[in-house]
């Protein structure tokens, strides 16, 4: 269910990486969140770092849209950067198996394979 990578990269560095190569595989960057640093603000003890990508393809986006619009719970997709035991790691949860859980669409499946082949590569061109 999930794709992970560990990176010898610093957190930063990765961070940077993954942003570069989003749009290189044409995708955008509709937000990013750093999960540790509103952690920290609200006053949660929390030691790592977490930065989540949302990503989006508009096109693939507005196939999955068409066949089914309660599929906008799923969407953009997610890419990770964070920390853990000291390693720095990019991750997503896969959108083929995520998206077969949620429609049986042989056209569904055929988009979210493509989505999720293109985000694999993002993460292994910011590894």
């Amino acid at each position: 269910m999930y794709y992970l990578v560990e990176t010898e990269k610093p957190f930063e560095q990765a961070v940077r990486d993954l942003e570069a190569a989003v749009v290189r595989n044409g995708f955008g960057v509709l937000h990013i969140h750093d999960l540790g640093t509103t952690l920290r603000s609200k006053g949660v003890p929390f030691d790592q770092q977490c930065k989540v990508f949302e990503v989006c393809n508009p096109w693939q986006a507005a196939k999955v849209l068409d066949a089914d619009m309660r599929l906008n719970m799923a969407l953009p997709c997610r890419i990770s950067v964070f920390t853990e035991n000291g390693k720095t790691r990019i991750g997503l949860i896969r959108p083929a198996q995520m998206l077969s859980a949620l429609s049986d669409d042989p056209a569904l499946r055929e988009v979210a394979e493509e989505v999720e082949a293109k985000t694999i590569q993002m993460v292994d061109e910011s590894r």
